[in-house]
């Protein structure tokens, strides 16, 4: 099974041979291919070979590209992963408004309620009972915002009441970096399930190619926030990056086992779309610290 995150920062060319990634520069290094989960591209001066390309598309590992301010700003993407993907798209069109709103509402209600928990462990208990209010007044597609208005509550007491996730400062991009981070893990999940991931079950942008991996990825991001709340950094610097990619190897429990978050993402999108085909929500699995 995968494991390995590598990430490329100096300039380089990486080749393949009989099962390994060769780094070419100074020195030569090699790298098991079986071993890497997901590979991250920081400096745009490394060269890949289109044999590389076609390996790490078969071997199924995440590719993510970053840009000059090595920021993540594309990821290779394959056209076919899942053998059945034609009846998967049938499927994925099917879903009733009825039933996606239905999901929505509940994944809606976990990321509220594991926001109020981290308030609750940094002993914001007023914030939290404020969070913990809201979930009773969720609705059928959230059609009240509980979602919006609970994000405003949960920021300012993380980062202070004049923050703001549109502002430009070290923890925005700290959080927008980790969250890509995750939203690569659910892309790449999503299409090893042969669904489309511009279909989204709330999300309906006509310019996120990412729609569905934005709804399912919501629950998620507070791990993210729980990183970043803990770094104490005044830039986004390598070895902050480094901190916060750690979170994919970390440990969390689902289906009342121990599994890293890579291993949770796929338990977690594979019971939402049981849920979804079967039409019943208790199939869904949420993770647990």
């Amino acid at each position: 099974m995968s494991w390995r995150t590598v990430v490329i920062a100096s300039r380089c060319k990486l080749d393949y041979k009989m099962g390994f990634m060769v780094v070419r520069a100074e020195e030569t290094k090699k790298i098991f291919l079986d071993e890497i989960a997901v590979l991250l591209i920081e400096n745009p001066a490394v060269a890949l070979t289109g044999c590389l390309l076609e390996a790490l598309v078969a071997k199924k590992i995440r590719v993510i590209f970053c840009d000059a301010k090595r920021s993540p700003n594309a990821e290779l993407v394959p056209y076919y992963n899942a053998y059945d993907c034609s009846r998967k798209l049938k499927a994925q069109i099917a879903w009733s408004d009825d039933l996606k709103g239905a999901v929505w509402a509940d994944i809606v209600a976990e990321k509220i309620r594991k926001q109020a928990d981290f308030l609750n462990d940094l002993k914001n208990t007023k914030e939290a009972l404020m969070l913990q209010s809201y979930l009773a007044q969720i609705e059928h597609r959230d059609a009240t915002n509980r979602e919006g208005h609970a994000a405003k509550v949960y920021f300012n007491a993380l980062f202070g009441m004049d923050f703001t996730r549109s502002e430009e400062n070290a923890i925005n991009a700290a959080l927008n970096y980790g969250y890509s981070i995750i939203l690569s893990a659910f892309n790449r999940e999503i299409a090893a399930h042969g669904y489309l991931t511009q279909l989204g079950i709330f999300h309906d942008n006509m310019f996120n190619h990412f729609n569905l991996s934005c709804d399912l990825m919501e629950p998620f991001r507070i791990l993210i926030d729980r990183k970043v709340k803990s770094m104490k950094f005044t830039d986004l610097t390598g070895a902050e990056k480094r901190y916060i990619i750690s979170i994919l190897h970390e440990t969390v429990t689902i289906n009342h086992t121990k599994q890293t978050v890579l291993n949770a993402i796929k338990f977690y999108c594979r019971s939402v779309f049981d849920a979804l085909n079967e039409g019943d929500l208790s199939l869904i699995q949420f993770y647990s610290l």
